[in-house]
């Protein structure tokens, strides 16, 4: 799919036709998802292979491992979970899923929530049953299953979208998605709406207008340095976009999969928290080693992304391959993050001054949870390659 990229960059759609209704319902979506969304999602490890004991087992392991209390929610079931519809155009689970409110039931004793996926399209990504047609029916079934987060993926959707002028384009794909965003609140259940549309015609300009809490910016990770890398860093310049209720999403993250160092997975952690993006964890929660368990649940790292006051940080400085990108938070303080994206060390500095700083900062590292003591105007530090130093700093 190729037309979006000729799209112009914004269009106010409460001013421009979608109705009063819609504008209405934008206020209530920051009582859903006021800060982005924690939890996991099955595709990045399991992709076609999931099932109900799978996903069982995956909020067995949330628990025990600690997620849970560390803030992660929701347990989310990615394609190939459907079934066929019935005489009467509902959508049932196919085999691997025998009862999926009963999956419901067991995800909410946990403490946890259970998220499903589906697309505007006829079929989805995977070639399943996807809404097309069916919206209220099926947004009426997953409130009755107890279904908490819906992935609407645009899938076959876009070969419509192919076939159509680019302004006729834009309308099909936003009207696809009103159409759901409303489904979904006539249940009145409470549901996360995470629009998967890859970021075609900058979505974080109209996003949040046709109910989406969450929307994919870019096209699909993978677990690799140079993928990641170049979808948390294209960020860049979207920051104000976001806040509570509305986020820009970078799709899962891939911690834990064994594409990557160590040091990668911290840059990788890093980014998405700095970013306000959603923490969706996409390994086998069964098996993560100590080191990927206390990444996933470092508090302080935790609390930067989950951060009540919503700003999404933003690059601030750039000297070839080293960068420096800031967040403000609710208290106050900045997080100052210094990447080093060569695969070499480096000295990295940055100028506290250009943050507003005028006196010596204090600092601790994020990581080590070590208070630095105070920092001078204009520090300099060393890093290797791939990693990132992650300050959180006050006057």
């Amino acid at each position: 799919m190729t037309l979006f990229r000729s799209l112009h960059s914004r269009l106010l759609l409460c001013a421009a036709g979608l109705g009063l209704a819609l504008c209405a319902h934008a206020a209530p979506a920051a009582k859903v998802a006021a800060t982005p969304p924690m939890g996991w999602n099955s595709w990045n490890h399991f992709a076609e292979k999931i099932d109900d004991a799978t996903v069982r087992a995956q909020a067995d392991a949330m628990v025990a491992s600690g997620m849970r209390d560390a803030g992660y929610t929701y347990i989310n079931i990615d394609d190939t979970w459907e079934g066929e519809r019935d005489a009467k155009g509902e959508i049932h689970p196919n085999a691997k899923f025998p009862d999926m409110k009963a999956l419901a039931d067991y995800v909410h004793a946990k403490g946890l929530k259970l998220g499903i996926y589906s697309s505007p399209g006829p079929k989805t990504c995977a070639g399943f049953e996807g809404s097309y047609g069916h919206e209220e029916q099926d947004a009426r079934t997953y409130a009755a299953w107890g279904i908490d987060y819906l992935k609407y993926d645009l899938c076959s959707l876009g070969e419509q979208l192919d076939r159509s002028s680019p302004l006729q384009a834009r309308q099909i794909m936003r009207d696809a998605y009103v159409k759901m965003h409303k489904a979904l609140l006539a249940t009145g259940r409470p549901i996360v709406f995470s629009l998967c549309q890859y970021g075609y015609d900058s979505v974080w300009h109209w996003g949040a207008s046709v109910g989406g809490n969450a929307w994919r910016t870019t096209g699909d990770i993978t677990d690799t340095y140079d993928r990641m890398a170049e979808i948390g860093f294209g960020q860049a310049g979207l920051s104000k976009y976001a806040g509570p209720g509305h986020w820009n999403d970078p799709d899962m993250l891939e911690v834990g999969n064994g594409g990557m160092k160590p040091e990668e997975y911290r840059t990788h952690m890093a980014l998405w928290a700095l970013l306000s993006a959603p923490l969706l964890a996409g390994n086998d929660l069964r098996q993560m080693s100590p080191e990927t368990v206390a990444l996933l649940t470092n508090r302080d790292l935790i609390a930067i992304d989950q951060d009540p006051a919503g700003h999404q940080g933003d690059r601030v400085a750039a000297e070839g391959t080293l960068e420096v990108w800031a967040k403000d938070m609710a208290d106050g303080s900045k997080i100052v993050a210094l990447f080093n994206r060569s695969d070499i060390y480096n000295e990295i500095g940055v100028d506290f001054r250009k943050l507003g700083y005028a006196k010596p900062v204090k600092a601790i590292d994020v990581w080590s949870h070590k208070d630095l003591g105070r920092l001078p105007l204009d520090t300099r530090m060393l890093i290797q390659g791939h990693d990132v130093i992650l300050l959180r700093v006050k006057p």
